[in-house]
């Protein structure tokens, strides 16, 4: 049976991919800043923050389709769906959406683990995946 990581490690593993997709949203919005400035600035805002949500929605699908992202390479973690093998696309998607549910939550998600006995975060739970040690 695959062991889940720790909370810890998965914690600093969301921090590190914090990062990193600071720095991909800061290069994605480059493009966005010509057209921003032909639109009206309400409407701007909104448009640039679907498209940095789309971005980051992208970023964490394909790389959760190949198992892990850099962070999650780093810190030795694998995302799989329960079935085994990596996540197909609507569980990656399912994913990205229930953690962006998890934010606006204040992170419920992710300290239902600390009660859960398998310790997964709850948007795993819910998406068909699962965290585990590679």
């Amino acid at each position: 049976m695959a062991v889940a990581p720790t909370l810890a490690r998965r914690l600093a593993c969301v921090a590190y991919d914090a990062l990193l997709l600071a720095a991909v949203l800061l290069i994605a919005a480059f493009p966005f800043v010509p057209m921003a400035r032909i639109l009206a600035p309400s409407i701007a805002r909104e448009a640039l923050q679907i498209y940095l949500l789309l971005i980051a929605g992208g970023y964490f699908t394909v790389f959760w389709r190949k198992g892990q992202t850099l962070a999650m390479k780093t810190w030795g973690i694998r995302i799989e769906s329960t079935r085994s093998g990596p996540p197909d696309w609507k569980q990656a998607w399912l994913r990205y959406l229930l953690a962006c549910l998890n934010l606006a939550l204040l992170g419920f998600g992710w300290w239902s683990a600390w009660f859960l006995s398998d310790r997964q975060f709850l948007q795993d739970r819910l998406a068909g995946t699962r965290l585990i040690r590679a």
